[in-house]
């Protein structure tokens, strides 16, 4: 590996694609990001141009090298990392998408699920594949497509059709066709992935009518799918992970019990549980975690479907702030809320609720509330509902999170790292490099082919930055909480019409 100097990280996500050069030390030589367009064509329905994925991704991939003058053959491998969950379906032979992605936050598939439910198919789902009956996850998004795409479920039965997360809607396209692959992370997050027998689920695949000649085959994260020729040289491809457990490898967590937390557009809580498939009592998903291994490690984790885009839509669509760490002087610039709680329930709310049809909800407001309170109570609902994942964690795990390291673009938020600490009454530890994501993508496409030699390399990079401890009192913390539970009762509320007035 002499003369190979670095490892990109793809690393596509739910609103841009970015790629980055890491170095030996996993410090970034070289990062280049772009947004895409996200487009709602009806409320809860949230879709991505696939076309505009793999653009988008090949030029940032071409601009970071092109950054650094780094040539094919100085790049040891890439890895992959990727938003899980959305859905490509496309032409075997032209390679064009029959439709646009279905994004992982749509809820278009709601009544599908429902139907399921009134089936009796929960236990069976979170027996086979760890997960909850929802429209959140790839099995139910895939049978839409061929229910209402014209001639896609034909196409689909003479084998001309192809599935694939996003890493394989990639992996394809940087391999011309030739690879159609996937790795034990992103198949877990299907719903059609048996995560104990590691093979695609031949009953649940009957149910939603996905002919098996779709599907990618199945590989461990860490392995040479195939070579890429796209960038003036073969290059070998030789990780792919899913983003949240990517990022969970990233910050070297490795061993069982280790956690960490995402704060990316959702927020993600994993821990490590070993070999052993925990299963949860409380809506949290038991899930298969990356590894540089053929045996797979598990992984609990707990969802926010919104985090980040809660503060993308203060700069967006409310346009109360021009950026987003912006938002963290609005937060500093009043000592508390004013008692306003809101919970950023736009499109259902995940573990430890999964309440599909809840929406968004504003409490608690009064005449004197300002632009600045409004602002602080949307950062820090981002920070109660990681809590609740902590606290359902803790009990499911039947033991103490004494620190959390942390990740994703608004763990560089001091005010909410320090609120985090404070309502969750843990240590918070966020590292030097927060681009874990990509990090930990690099690293298992470097472990296959040698540029690091083992995770115990790896771990030597790991380097914290800052340190936050809690700072208030239990009483505090508790009436804090307390108003908290109270306002997500009230967007539960809102979503049942069992509660409309005859």
């Amino acid at each position: 590996m002499e003369n190979k100097k670095y490892v990109i990280a793809m690393d596509q996500g739910t609103t841009s694609s970015r790629a980055i050069l890491f170095n030996e030390r996993g410090e970034i030589v070289s990062m280049v990001q772009h947004e895409f367009r996200q487009i709602f064509p009806q409320p809860g329905w949230v879709e991505h141009d696939p076309m505009e994925i793999w653009s988008t991704q090949m030029g940032v991939t071409m601009e970071a090298m092109q950054k650094i003058d780094a040539k094919s053959d100085e790049i040891a491998a890439i890895g992959i990392t990727n938003q899980r969950e959305t859905t490509v379906v496309w032409d075997a032979e032209t390679g064009r998408p029959v439709y646009n992605a279905i994004v992982w936050q749509c809820r278009r598939t709601a009544d599908m699920i429902d139907r399921m439910k009134e089936e009796g198919w929960e236990e069976k789902i979170k027996e086979k594949t760890g997960l909850v009956l929802d429209a959140y996850f790839s099995a139910s998004k895939i049978a839409w497509i061929l229910d209402n795409v014209p001639g896609a479920r034909e196409a689909a039965e003479a084998g001309k059709l192809r599935f694939g997360t996003v890493d394989s809607w990639l992996i394809w396209n940087l391999t011309d066709g030739a690879v159609h692959a996937t790795d034990y992370t992103n198949a877990s997050r299907t719903m059609l992935f048996d995560i104990h027998k590691l093979c695609w689920d031949r009953e649940i695949l009957d149910y939603f009518g996905i002919p098996e000649s779709m599907l990618p085959e199945v590989k461990p994260s860490s392995c040479i799918f195939g070579d890429t020729e796209k960038f003036g040289g073969a290059i070998p491809i030789a990780g792919a992970a899913g983003d949240q457990q990517s990022a969970l490898f990233g910050q070297c967590g490795f061993e069982s019990g280790d956690v960490k937390s995402t704060y990316g557009t959702g927020g993600f809580l994993l821990m490590n549980t070993g070999h052993d498939a925990v299963r949860s009592k409380q809506g949290l998903l038991t899930t298969i975690a990356a590894s540089d291994g053929e045996r797979v490690n598990y992984a609990l984790e707990g969802s926010v479907f919104v985090a980040g885009a809660a503060i993308q839509w203060l700069r967006d669509e409310m346009r109360m702030i021009r950026t987003s760490p912006q938002s963290e002087e609005y937060c500093r610039a009043v000592p508390d809320t004013d008692g306003v709680y809101v919970v950023p329930a736009f499109s259902g709310m995940g573990a430890p609720y999964w309440q599909q049809y809840a929406r968004g909800t504003i409490v608690g407001l009064t005449r004197g509330v300002t632009k600045d309170h409004f602002i602080r109570a949307t950062v820090e609902s981002l920070a109660y509902q990681t809590n609740d994942l902590i606290a359902a964690m803790k009990d499911e795990a039947c033991l103490e999170i004494n620190s959390l390291k942390v990740d994703g673009g608004a763990s560089a938020n001091d005010f909410l790292m320090q609120f985090q600490s404070d309502i969750s009454n843990v240590k918070i530890e966020r590292p030097m490099c927060v681009e874990t994501t990509a990090l930990g993508a690099a690293y298992l496409a470097g472990l296959a082919v040698g540029y690091w030699k083992s995770k115990e390399d790896i771990k030597q990079n790991w380097q914290r930055e800052k340190e936050f401890v809690p700072s208030i009192d239990d009483e505090r913390r508790r009436r804090l909480l307390k108003g908290w539970r109270r306002a997500v009762k009230c967007a539960v509320y809102w979503a049942s019409e069992d509660n409309e007035d005859d």
